[in-house]
């Protein structure tokens, strides 16, 4: 059974949360701030952390960026409505996805699902064993390894591995950004959704040899995005 931490300072959220997620067969752990919440990460090791922003003492902007620090467990976001600066800021620290207050608790039961399938599985199209190379990079899907030119282990999130997948089995084709929310999201994407730009900077600085002036991932004016070099599948 997977279990999900709820980190927020709001006991009746809290329990609210855990029961609703506990009904729909997911363990559920809680915390009400962010040092109980980074020590039930390292506990625990939690499948996902359902994150909120605002947290007595330490925010959530600062306990998600001390979670990317210590584990690449799945971080989604709870945010106020109007902030869009709050959610790309989240998305920069290392969240992969969000949630905006109010919500439905099937809304963020929905989310979690889907980031935790796009966390531990592979697309539907996608074998078990495939393995890409491209520009002396290697990515193994069975094991969700990137392995850098001097082959270094760079470590993904969940939302940065999905967008590669998108580029790697669309090499040389312009996406814009609606079909590359549609190849991570599915379902879930929303209009407007700002993730992939946060995404696709986040893997640039990982990827690229200057970020600034990208040659793997190239920008297309007008058009979007051309993952350029040649990708062999093995």
């Amino acid at each position: 059974m997977p279990t999900i931490l709820v980190v927020d300072d709001d006991p009746e959220i809290r329990d609210l949360l855990a029961r609703f997620l506990d009904k729909h067969g997911l363990e559920t752990v809680t915390a009400p701030d962010g040092e109980r919440a980074l020590r039930t990460v390292r506990d625990r090791n939690p499948d996902l952390v359902v994150l909120d922003l605002m947290l007595p003492g330490e925010d959530g902007f600062e306990i998600c960026k001390k979670i990317r620090q210590i584990s690449n467990v799945p971080v989604i976001m709870l945010t106020a409505l109007a902030e869009d600066t709050d959610r790309i800021v989240g998305l920069e620290l290392g969240a992969d996805d969000y949630v905006t207050k109010p919500f439905n608790p099937r809304e963020l039961l929905a989310r979690i699902r889907a980031v935790m399938r796009r966390a531990s599985g592979q697309p539907a199209e996608e074998s078990a064993d495939a393995r890409y190379e491209f520009a002396d990079w290697r990515l193994d899907t069975a094991r969700r390894e990137l392995f850098a030119p001097d082959g270094a282990l760079v470590t993904l999130t969940a939302g940065e591995y999905d967008l590669l997948i998108a580029f790697l089995q669309h090499p040389r084709r312009v996406l814009d950004r609606d079909q590359l929310l549609t190849f991570t999201k599915g379902r879930m994407a929303q209009p407007f959704d700002r993730s992939v730009d946060v995404q696709l900077s986040r893997l640039r600085r990982k990827i690229e040899v200057d970020p600034k002036d990208p040659q793997i991932i190239k920008t297309v004016r007008g058009g979007g995005y051309q993952f350029t070099p040649a990708v062999n599948r093995t």
